[in-house]
């Protein structure tokens, strides 16, 4: 990762009230994610191992060009997000990796789904698709990431990770928007289920 000359970071706003967005001018893990649920979980990242010295943090996902931190509900943004802007910018302008290079390497645990045919490929195979080109980029633009586990029997398993995790409209967008898509697109999809992980 090359570090530009001065690391911007700005903030926005999460649909779940205890995570918030960080978002910066450098890409730290394109076309990766990384969530750390507490500081023992966090020993690949030493960005994450930063931000849960922090005592008010308490959860810490890494994507593309921006960090999710969900904090404890004791605390307010107001009070606790400068601390927070200028621990992800210091770090990052210190041009280390968010991410060790061994996790990195091992990367993400779901393939990007990728057929010539669509009308053609297998339940999951669509499923994967769907979620990649209208669930993926819509969950990430509000800091979080829906990770496809499995489809069985009619059944499909999701991770919410970031600030889809926890966050009080996610069994919404879970029911309505995620599984409405799919049982329209894939007629064998019965369900889609958050799994906790």
């Amino acid at each position: 990762m090359s570090t530009p000359a001065v690391v911007e970071i700005y903030t926005e706003s999460t649909p779940n009230p205890e995570s918030q967005m960080f978002v910066t001018n450098l890409h730290l893990l394109p076309n990766y994610v990384a969530e750390f649920k507490n500081k023992e979980a966090a020993g690949e990242s030493e960005l994450a191992q930063r931000l849960f010295e922090i005592p008010f943090v308490n959860g810490v996902f890494i994507s593309n060009n921006f960090v999710t931190i969900t904090k404890k509900p004791d605390y307010e943004w107001y009070e606790i997000t400068p601390e927070l802007r200028e621990a992800i910018r210091s770090f990052l302008a210190s041009g280390k990796a968010p991410v060790s290079k061994a996790l990195y390497e091992k990367g993400n645990p779901e393939p990007v789904a990728q057929t010539n045919n669509s009308a053609d490929a297998d339940p999951e195979t669509k499923i994967k698709e769907l979620l990649d080109k209208y669930v993926k980029p819509a969950v990430e633009a509000d800091g979080g990431h829906i990770a496809f586990r499995s489809f069985n029997e009619g059944i499909v398993n999701l991770a919410l990770q970031g600030s889809c995790s926890g966050c009080p409209s996610s069994s919404i967008t879970l029911k309505s928007g995620i599984e409405g898509l799919l049982k329209r697109m894939v007629p064998e999809v019965r369900e889609v289920v958050a799994i906790e992980e």
